[in-house]
């Protein structure tokens, strides 16, 4: 199950990433995985190779190929607390580039070169993203409803915001299934920012999932950071598990 390194071409430039198969078999149906702020890494490649050990054929794009092939950042500073605000200085300005317009585009050219591997079924796929990326797995749902049947989204933050364009104001685009999994006491996404978020699904008649998961940092699932909680990240497993297997296996 060991991921493959490949280049994925979009509209602005090829995006380095991680294509984790079965190792026999198929068609499978096709996963995204989205990646959080500190990108590519082995951490990634691992849950790449998790998920695709169940029947899938995921690929894990560095979602901020713009700047640079992984990895951006210096990754031993994961592990320290300490260098948190030095880690952001430098992909803060890699975030914010990441506009609806950018994640649309590259949303579809991932997805089209998703469908092109032979062992790939034909249909919609899926994503799973993680703190930005779960926001950006949601950003491309609303763009491309028709291309993606579900979205997980794990420990995700500014799903709500004051500005005009923030992601859950774009939900009554949504015809597939959404999953969240909130980290407890996240100041990306608080208690008052979820509930925002379940009336605009519930006003949009969108099917989802929306749960806390108690004591669980932002990040919970990242084992390289001092924010995992192994408890935390055997929950997501089961709740991205069922929704996947539900999905494609009915």
């Amino acid at each position: 199950m060991q991921p493959t390194n490949v280049d994925v071409p979009t509209a602005d430039g090829t995006a380095d990433a991680y294509l984790a198969r079965p190792d026999s078999g198929g068609p499978f149906p096709g996963v995204l995985l989205f990646m959080d702020a500190f990108g590519l890494r082995p951490r990634l490649a691992e849950m790449a190779a998790t998920i695709a050990a169940r029947g899938y054929v995921v690929l894990a794009p560095n979602l901020f190929h713009r700047s640079g092939r992984s990895p951006l950042v210096d990754l031993s500073a994961l592990t320290d607390d300490s260098r948190r605000g030095e880690l952001f200085e430098r992909l803060g300005p890699m975030m914010a580039a990441l506009t609806p317009d950018a994640v649309a585009r590259d949303t579809a050219a991932y997805l089209d070169f998703l469908a092109a591997q032979p062992d790939v079924a034909p249909g919609p796929a899926a994503i799973t993203g993680y703190c930005m990326g779960g926001t950006n797995a949601l950003r491309a749902i609303e763009a491309h409803p028709d291309r993606i049947a579900a979205v997980a989204a794990f420990h995700a933050g500014r799903v709500v915001t004051d500005a005009p364009d923030s992601p859950h104001l774009g939900v009554g685009a949504v015809t597939g299934e959404l999953y969240f999994g909130h980290a407890d006491q996240d100041a990306s996404m608080t208690a008052e920012q979820i509930e925002t978020l379940e009336k605009a699904l519930d006003a949009a008649g969108v099917t989802y999932r929306s749960e806390v998961y108690p004591g669980a940092r932002h990040g919970y699932t990242q084992a390289d950071t001092p924010m995992y909680d192994a408890r935390a990240t055997d929950r997501h497993w089961a709740a991205l598990f069922d929704l996947l297997d539900r999905t494609f296996r009915g």
